[in-house]
């Protein structure tokens, strides 16, 4: 190939990872939005923000998670680094929040120590609707005291953030595992039923190490063989039932609306007596948005002391597949309220000062850049969704005005150039 061949050819185009989503207009604004009402809903409980890393020591995982789950199992991006550490990529939060707690001494402080996050979590799997290899999750983790009242607000919590939403197709379904006085006791009877079924040599194994995972399985073959496994709200322990009740008195005057799921065991082998999952017939096989539970011993487990904790996860991708099986829209999200359109050199360093004074007075302002004739400008501005549109030419800065326009009713006024600051907030605060 001649020189001028080489420079001539054209780059390969190169792609996003199998799996990995990218988010950009309008997605990106429905993303940011989703994620901020969520985060509302918690801060608004008292929960504060956490920031961790994006990869931890594998072994946090395999201790925190537990090596019976799939996610340990077949799921974890793990890599050893230079120095030949074993390191994982975030594949949920629960464990890194409890390491960090205990890590800086939250646990040993007030309590409970109350945190959301909000991030990537990556996992191998098959990409599907719903399901992808980096995926992002919000969540909050309530630890270091046993009230079933606070179990009850963390669950409160995540309903109400989807309820900002305005989504109302979901339903809450939830269910207690027990504690320490009545699991073995479950176990065994659970293992003694399995033991009797026509599993493959894999969930067999399974079962052997936690057959609770065993009803986890969403293999229509394996659920059918389930149908008559004995239930852990039947074998609950008194201190245990007393805790599940409370929990649903305290959701029942909370006013949120739930159903019991005696097979609900979610996919982490932490969790202990209150357990739940929001899921929505929207979407289809994946159809769990996200879920939660308490826990008793992972605490300790990763070094702390001896101290429950409780939390939830929800799926954004998943929220926002929710949204859209729901076609639920904010069109107007993301858009400034105000765009301005300058002729001429003059104008146009005017409408540069006047954008700066809008932008300090938290007003959002975009303009038209590039030298653009009025119609192409005004195209611009409709494809914007801004609510107001102000314009600046030779005759308006002759006389000292600026005409400012309203996309919604088309009414168009002359505003005298130092009024237009407090006219447009005028109308803005009018609108809401």
């Amino acid at each position: 190939m001649t020189e001028t061949g080489a420079q001539t050819k054209k780059a390969q185009k190169l792609q996003a990872p199998k799996g990995v989503p990218d988010y950009l207009p309008p997605d990106s604004v429905r993303f940011v939005a989703t994620k901020r009402a969520l985060v509302e809903a918690a801060e608004l409980a008292g929960y504060q923000p956490a920031e961790l890393p994006v990869f931890e020591d594998t072994a946090l995982y395999v201790r925190g998670v537990g090596e019976s789950t799939d996610i340990v199992g077949k799921e974890m991006y793990t890599f050893p680094d230079q120095g030949g550490r074993s390191l994982t990529l975030r594949p949920e939060w629960t464990a890194g929040v409890v390491r960090a707690v205990v890590e800086h001494g939250l646990d040993r402080g007030q309590l409970p120590v109350k945190l959301w996050y909000a991030g990537p979590c990556f996992r191998y799997e098959r990409p599907q609707s719903g399901r992808y290899r980096q995926f992002q999750q919000m969540g909050v983790e309530a630890i270091g005291v046993d009230d079933p009242a606070l179990d009850a607000e963390v669950v409160a919590v995540a309903d109400e953030g989807l309820r900002r939403l305005g989504l109302g197709g979901y339903r809450l379904e939830i269910n207690s595992l027990g504690d320490e006085t009545c699991r073995p006791e479950y176990r065994e009877r659970l293992l003694s039923f399995l033991r009797g079924l026509d599993l493959d040599e894999a969930t067999r194994q399974r079962a052997e190490r936690n057959p609770l995972r065993v009803l986890d399985d969403k293999r229509p073959e394996v659920k059918a063989q389930l149908v008559g496994a004995p239930l852990l709200v039947d074998c609950l322990s008194d201190s245990a039932k007393e805790h599940f009740e409370t929990v649903l008195a305290h959701l029942r005057g909370l006013g949120v609306e739930y159903t019991l799921s005696p097979k609900l065991v979610r996919g982490l082998d932490y969790y202990t007596k209150t357990t739940f999952e929001f899921v929505h017939p929207g979407l289809g096989a994946q159809s769990a948005i996200g879920g939660g539970g308490h826990y008793d011993g992972l605490v300790a487990d990763l070094g702390g002391q001896q101290l429950p904790g409780v939390g939830f996860s929800i799926g954004l991708e998943r929220t926002m597949l929710a949204l859209a099986a729901e076609d639920i829209k904010d069109d107007g999200a993301g858009a400034v309220p105000v765009f301005g359109v300058a002729l001429g050199s003059a104008a146009k360093e005017r409408m540069t000062r006047l954008a700066g004074e809008l932008r300090k007075a938290d007003i959002g302002v975009d303009l038209a850049y590039g030298d653009r004739a009025m119609k192409a400008a005004m195209r611009a501005a409709d494809r914007s969704g801004a609510r107001f549109v102000l314009i600046l030419g030779e005759t308006e800065l002759a006389s000292e005005h600026a005409q400012l326009k309203d996309m919604r009713s088309g009414e168009q006024s002359a505003v005298p150039l130092p009024d237009v600051v407090a006219e447009l907030a005028r109308r803005i605060a009018a609108e809401h």
